[in-house]
């Protein structure tokens, strides 16, 4: 299977007995939280860790909801169970097959290892003729990202070929069904999305030895925010910022001085002078290990504006953010 720039590619379904059973419970729209959201935006951060194995945080994963419509960014490993979490926890009107466009800023296996989840587990759920009738919708799912991801996914879905074909084969919860239906768009910088609700702009930074790694910057009806990806110091962060609503950056930790850190990754002296220069109104750290206290110390002690640090399912509400 080839790809180009934009390639349709096949999808998939899958049921494992008991875990079908929990997502498919998430799968209706459930009702409004207690307190209303103030804007159209939100940001939810399913998964804040990086590749060590705290089971406090999941890979990276972030989803910008727009009206409620869920765009993802990065799928470390857990994506879709953390979106379920997700949509339980804060009473989202959303669904897990609602997963439709995603946006992958490099490919490092802790961004990536949730790509085969995202591609196969919605389209088992919506396949299923047990919980259809949930409202699964339709249409293929549309992830963009840089060259290679193509084909990465394609030999995710080669190597899945035979959980396909008897989940859609004689006897299957989706017999005479489709496969899963992919659409690969491989990215430069500039604009690469836009629908009736964003306009997602990618940006290169700088990570390591990687030869392409991107932010995004998501412009909304009522906010823009910006995800860094994994990045060592690039000024192009604060020009995409611009005084945003909310920057979420990656690191941020003290201590160490390491050549390959300094390489790939921002010290807490590098995201204090981004955010000096980009000056957004909320300043949120992820792709962490712990609490990241001293980290937070050390950004606090050089940036006077507000600043947190994420945790798994942590919820940002753009309306509810101070002005600076």
């Amino acid at each position: 299977m080839r790809f180009r720039r934009s390639v349709p590619c096949s999808a998939i379904r899958s049921t494992f007995a008991a875990a079908a059973l929990a997502l498919a419970a998430s799968c209706a729209p459930l009702g409004a939280s207690e307190h209303a959201p103030h804007s159209r935006t939100q940001l939810v951060m399913l998964g804040t860790g990086n590749p060590a194995p705290d089971p406090d945080r999941f890979g990276p994963a972030t989803v910008v909801l727009v009206d409620d419509v869920p765009y993802l960014v990065d799928c470390g490993v857990g994506v879709v169970r953390r979106w379920a979490a997700a949509i339980r926890e804060h009473r989202l009107h959303a669904r897990v097959t609602d997963l439709k466009t995603a946006f992958v800023t490099h490919l490092h296996s802790d961004h990536t290892l949730g790509l085969a989840e995202l591609v196969l587990t919605p389209w088992t759920i919506a396949g299923d003729a047990r919980f259809a009738k949930r409202g699964a919708g339709d249409g293929a799912l549309e992830i963009h990202g840089p060259k290679g991801l193509a084909r990465m996914t394609a030999h995710l879905l080669a190597a899945y070929d035979e959980d396909i074909r008897i989940r859609t084969g004689p006897g299957g919860e989706n017999a005479g069904g489709d496969p899963p239906r992919v659409q690969v768009h491989e990215i430069d910088a500039g604009v690469v999305f836009r629908d009736e609700r964003v306009t997602v702009t990618a940006f290169r930074v700088r990570h390591g030895t990687w030869r392409e790694a991107f932010g995004f910057r998501f412009d909304t009806p009522d906010a823009t925010i910006v995800i860094t990806g994994d990045t060592a110091y690039t000024p192009e962060v604060a020009a995409q910022c611009r005084r945003c609503d909310i920057l979420v950056h990656e690191g941020g930790v003290a201590g160490d001085p390491s050549a390959y850190f300094r390489a790939f990754h921002s010290s807490a002296e590098d995201v204090a002078r981004t955010a000096n220069a980009a000056r957004p109104r909320l300043l949120v750290l992820y792709h962490q290990r712990g609490s990241n206290a001293a980290g937070l110390a050390a950004i606090r002690a050089r940036y006077p504006g507000p600043v947190v640090v994420a945790r798994d399912l942590q919820r940002f509400d753009v309306g509810a953010l101070a002005d600076r």
